[in-house]
């Protein structure tokens, strides 16, 4: 194992890395842009190095300078947890190249599975079932021939693209030729790769995925799947595993393709096989993502299996850990993901300082955090400020404890999508496990918060927040410069 390792990330992500480097005995290096520097995972790091950027997001996209504060720190290895370079084969290889071990995939495989053409050509090459789909060249009129060819409606999707991007849902002929060029243009934009292809779209589908750990030697196995299926703006707030109302043959068929892909690739560490699952039961490969998913904690909780764990003892070249036929699952798990957000404004991301923070505790409740009160929700980051994750020996049990949970917390200072989280938990398609990637947009009129009736809960809160000194203090604490210089007045 590691004698230390370098968590190339923040928040609640490089928190939860921490912890178990913590618990494995493995020392852990943390490294901070300057205005992260009072962050959580700052202090729970054993040592701390500081990195330079014009903006936040620079600091942690400078894959040279997380290298080197990696070597100067004489870490062993380097995590990339999830967002920002994670999954950015160059990254991967720099690792590699000055003597460090990345925890993840192997680069080659990184750049395969990152350009969703080759993928898909990969996928279908191995027996995984693909949707109908056609590339753009670039011969605008050849591709709206080939296009309608596959029929109506289409999904316009970017080569390098991720979380929405470069991404069209096409109906008419008539829109197909304005939607390609828009795709390709803010593709060219977020992914500096303009390439953009259409497939079949499916109507009111089902996003499941599969988790596989391998060995890099074509050793695979899955540890079952996971519902992704509640989702705004195409990324997901909510998912749980087992996934609801799932067909045992569906099930086993997912997994074994998944199995089948990363073995294939010669897959090494923790990756994600994502499927789009039709109504009539037909089921096409979406992505694989070669990394740790936001949602991997669901998996943990039914499974018992650290991730994290696993993914440090594969990439110092332990093996698979266990055969296949040792995972089992037990219960249910249901996570959803706290975001600075404003749901009633299309979930608009919020800002603000955090001024109470308070986090139910009890059985079967998961936080993943990587917050505190005082601290400052900018821009400069994505709006997910935490997880929390129930588990239930059943899913109603699971639903149940996560509703009461998430009426329990509380969060001042930045608007939150808490109170709407609770709504879907508690809608009865939820609860009846009728989910589908349209829920959201379907169902927005039943999830709107009802006119004034949250205003006795809200006033509670906050006469409980303003009966708390600590949260006073941050609240109304005098700011910069006007503390220092005294009384004053213009």
């Amino acid at each position: 194992m590691f004698r230390k390792v370098l968590v190339a990330n923040r928040g609640e992500i490089a928190c939860r890395i921490l912890r178990t480097l913590r618990e494995l005995g493995i020392a852990s290096v943390a490294v901070y842009h300057h205005e992260d520097r009072a962050a959580p995972h700052v202090a729970l790091a054993d040592e701390a190095q500081s990195i330079e950027g014009a903006v936040p997001a620079a600091a942690y996209l400078d894959a040279a300078q997380l290298v080197a504060v990696a070597q100067r720190s004489r870490a062993d290895a380097i995590h990339p947890g999830y967002g920002f370079l994670s999954e950015n084969a160059g990254f991967s290889q720099a690792v590699s190249d000055a003597g460090l071990v990345f925890i993840g995939p192997d680069a080659a495989v990184i750049g395969l599975m990152g350009d969703k053409l080759r993928a898909r050509e990969f996928a279908a090459q191995h027996g995984v079932p693909i949707a109908p789909g056609v590339e753009f060249h670039g011969a605008l009129g050849d591709f709206l021939q080939r296009a309608a060819g596959i029929g109506f409606p289409l999904l316009i999707k970017a080569a390098a693209g991720g979380g929405g991007k470069g991404m069209r849902i096409v109906r008419e002929r008539a829109e197909l030729a304005e939607s390609v060029q828009l795709a390709a243009a803010e593709a060219e934009r977020y992914f500096r790769d303009g390439r953009v292809y259409a497939e079949r779209y499916i109507e009111r589908p089902r996003h499941i995925e599969v988790q596989v750990l391998g060995d890099g030697c074509g050793n695979v196995i899955h540890l079952f799947e996971r519902e992704c299926s509640i989702q705004r703006r195409h990324q997901k707030i909510v998912e749980e595993s087992p996934a609801p109302n799932l067909p045992v043959e569906v099930r086993d068929a997912m997994c074994a393709a998944a199995v089948r892909l990363a073995a294939a690739a010669k897959y090494r560490n923790a990756g994600t096989v994502e499927f789009v699952l039709a109504p009539d039961g037909a089921f096409y490969f979406l992505e694989m993502n070669t990394r740790l998913q936001v949602e991997h904690p669901v998996t943990e909780l039914v499974t018992g299996i650290d991730l994290v764990a696993e993914q440090l003892r594969l990439a110092a070249g332990d093996g698979l850990p266990f055969a296949q036929q040792a995972v089992r699952q037990s219960g249910h798990a249901i996570e959803v993901r706290i975001c600075a957000e404003q749901p009633e404004r299309d979930f608009r991301p919020a800002t603000g300082k955090v001024g109470l923070l308070r986090v139910p505790v009890a059985p079967g409740l998961r936080f993943d955090g990587g917050i505190r009160e005082g601290q400052a929700v900018t821009p400069a980051f994505d709006s997910m400020l935490a997880k929390l994750i129930a588990h239930g020996a059943t899913r109603a049990e699971a639903a149940a404890r996560l509703s009461s949970a998430l009426r329990d917390f509380t969060l001042l200072g930045v608007p939150s999508n808490v109170d709407y989280l609770r709504r879907v938990i508690d809608h009865p398609q939820f609860r009846a496990g009728h989910l589908h990637t349209g829920f959201v947009t379907e169902l927005a009129g039943d999830l709107t918060a009802p006119e004034g009736g949250d205003r006795l809960e809200r006033v509670a809160v906050i006469a409980a927040a303003l009966a708390d000194p600590n949260f006073r203090r941050i609240a109304f604490e005098c700011p910069e410069p006007h503390a220092t210089i005294g009384h004053w007045r213009n």
